[in-house]
């Protein structure tokens, strides 16, 4: 590293606030967080601060974090990392990037180089949310001075200081810049979720920290084993923020229940009924299981009438449109009639509100106690998504849910006797139960090859990353030695797994790119079939008539084809049960695909629609990348393979034996 960078090991250019507080920098954003409630011009973008910023600086001050400002300030000048562990509703989230932002010089003294403070967060929504709501405190222009990264979606421009991204953008950005170096300070959120792209993210920070004396780093927790993460973060000090909770009262069933979703519907109605006034948050495990019980509960509290008051009931999960999941902040409708029973919001959300967003008003938790996991098999290749117990941890933070304005109930579906006796103490992390062939991929493109001895935090299965460099080296990506290959850096290029960059990088010698890149697209954002319950016939009928006998794959290019035929049109849409939202989705994500294509001069060509090889070449370019996973006819095994009920497949008669 150059003497210049060395020099620089002080992050921070204030010390005495009252001292420089009429020298602060609104240029670069030098100063203290006090100097910067103090001004009534935004240094950011230059204009008066905003009726609406001063009435959000209240409600900042008021949260925990605010009061231990300076402590977090003072422990960070004097530590290169720091770990907090934060209440849930403490603002750590919200607050701690702000705090870095006002005491950081974001140019160089030649103002030749512009620095970034980068908060990682492991789901989309909570990336997009919370930074919108930031810019908002910091009136500011989403986008601008406070933007997001997610993948195939960059909300930012040279003018952005602060920065949310998903853990795996951090991690796709150090590919080509691997010190890190538009980065300032690294602020790690929810790191107790131990995602697959934040355990990788810890071993490389490690490095890149060495390295970078003028780097900061700061893990940011609801919860986690402090002690281990200390040990691992070269005895970094730790800090705790209390939050801001009332009195939880928990209770459990007497008996396990054996329908934990009808047991859930039959708890929010109860309590609507029953309760006094506050929100109710349900947990379940998925989209579908969500919009069913959504359904459920708007029919039953329809029936009941005017002798429960009125429900706004919102889902909330990773797929839904940011303006449907902006609805969890609205608050609960009024009385029907004046005097009557009080309305409620009731959100029904994946464990994505355990920790990673939080919405105020909510008195009662309904707690089943289950949340959708993946699970790796290495032996036999496969990686499932299966509804697993969660553990005493995510009970904790869901719990505390339900004490953030007032005093609460948490309503946990699941004996006393289960919680202390089956449920683990964490969450197991995702990198020791995961497919890590990506993973391997993304190592290999930062030059790191001795994968034994990177410094995971917990090292995953020898067996697993064996079977990683196995599939590697199958597709091409690794030679026998395990060195990435020409083929292989192409692949770790796109935001793809392993098996999907390949069938894209070969597609041109099969003469059908342009389909390639329409199927990649249409598999990378959510499923593009509506089904309502009300028209499930009608619906199911629609997708028959884009079917194709060789399956989801050839189905989705139908889809695909058939929305640009009709130009796009959003009525088209409605009117044949597609997800407008998700093909115009598609169409975006395929266009960046072709960029990289483009970076490579892999030529778009396409096989003639009349030719019989049209699709016989689209299944030999899919099959490059995705034989493994694909079954064979033996009689000991036609007793064990079924269709998914969703495939395309159900439509047609498949040939006998």
């Amino acid at each position: 590293m150059g003497t210049e960078r060395k020099r620089k090991v002080s992050l921070f250019d204030v010390v005495d606030e009252t001292a420089v507080s009429g020298k602060m920098s609104r240029a670069n954003g030098g100063g203290t967080a006090t100097a910067a409630v103090a001004s009534t011009i935004n240094r950011w973008n230059g204009r008066p601060y905003s009726q609406r910023y001063y009435e959000i600086l209240e409600k900042r001050k008021s949260l925990p974090v605010w009061h231990q400002k300076e402590e977090f300030l003072q422990v960070l000048r004097t530590n290169q990392t720091l770990i907090l562990v934060g209440e849930t509703g403490s603002g750590k989230t919200t607050q701690i990037p702000q705090f870095v932002l006002d005491a950081v010089e974001i140019e160089t003294a030649d103002k030749r180089r512009k620095f970034m403070v980068g908060c990682t967060q492991p789901r989309r929504v909570a990336a997009m949310s919370v930074s919108r709501r930031v810019a908002e405190e910091m009136d500011v222009t989403i986008g601008e001075e406070v933007g997001y990264s997610i993948r195939f979606e960059d909300c930012s421009s040279a003018r952005t200081v602060l920065k949310y991204l998903t853990d795996g953008m951090l991690l796709r950005e150090a590919m080509t810049d691997p010190l890190l170096e538009r980065y300032k300070v690294i602020i790690l959120d929810e790191a107790h979720e131990r995602t697959l792209a934040t355990d990788v993210l810890f071993g490389l920070l490690k490095e890149v920290l060495k390295n970078r004396p003028d780097l900061k780093l700061v893990v940011m927790s609801a919860t986690l084993e402090a002690e281990k993460f200390q040990g691992y973060f070269f005895g970094a000090p730790l800090m705790k923020v209390p939050g801001r909770l009332h009195p939880v009262e928990i209770f459990y069933t007497q008996e396990p229940e054996r329908d934990y979703l009808e047991a859930a519907i039959k708890t929010v109605y109860q309590i609507h009924a029953c309760e006094p006034p506050g929100d109710i948050l349900v947990f379940l495990t998925g989209e579908e299981e969500i919009e069913d019980a959504c359904k459920k509960l708007a029919k039953e509290i329809a029936n009941a009438g005017d002798q429960v008051g009125p429900a706004k009931i919102v889902p909330l999960y990773s797929t839904l449109p940011p303006a449907m999941q902006q609805k969890i902040f609205e608050p609960a409708p009024p009385p029907a009639v004046e005097g009557g029973p009080p309305g409620r919001k009731i959100v029904v959300s994946t464990n994505i509100a355990e920790t990673s967003l939080t919405i105020d008003g909510i008195v009662y938790v309904i707690d089943p106690g289950f949340a959708k996991q993946k699970v790796y098999n290495p032996r036999i290749r496969v990686e499932s998504l299966l509804v697993s117990p969660i553990s005493k941890a995510s009970a904790h933070q869901r719990s505390g849910r339900a004490g953030r304005t007032q005093p609460g109930k948490c309503f946990r579906l699941y004996t006393e006797k289960s919680f202390h006796n089956d449920l683990a103490p964490q969450t197991y992390p995702e990198i020791l139960r995961s497919n890590l062939a990506n993973t391997v991929l993304t190592l290999k493109k930062l030059g790191i090859d001795d994968l034994v001895h990177f410094d995971f935090m917990d090292p995953p299965a020898p067996e697993t990353l064996m079977r990683a460099l196995e599939v590697l080296n199958y597709l091409g990506a690794l030679d026998d030695d395990g060195n990435l290959t020409k083929l292989g850096e192409i692949m770790s290029e796109f935001p793809l797994d392993p098996q999907m960059g390949k069938m894209l990088v070969v597609s041109p010698e099969f003469n059908c790119s342009n389909e390639i890149l329409s199927i990649s697209a249409m598999l990378s954002v959510p499923n593009c079939f509506v089904r309502p319950r009300e028209a499930q016939k009608a619906a199911d009928e629609a997708k028959a008539r884009f079917g194709h006998i060789d399956g989801d794959h050839l189905t989705l290019l139908n889809v695909y084809h058939a929305y640009k035929q009709n130009k796009e049109d959003p009525q088209w849409c409605y009117e044949n049960f597609i997800n407008h939202r998700a093909l115009k989705s598609a169409d975006n994500v395929r266009q960046q695909l072709a960029r990289i294509m483009a970076r490579f001069n892999l030529k778009l060509c396409s096989t003639d629609f009349n030719s019989r090889d049209y699709y016989v070449n689209i299944r030999k370019a899919m099959l490059a990348g995705f034989y493994a996973g694909c079954p064979f006819r033996a009689n000991w095994a036609l007793s064990n393979c079924e269709r998914q009920p969703s495939c395309a497949l159900t439509s047609f008669k498949l040939p006998g034996p």
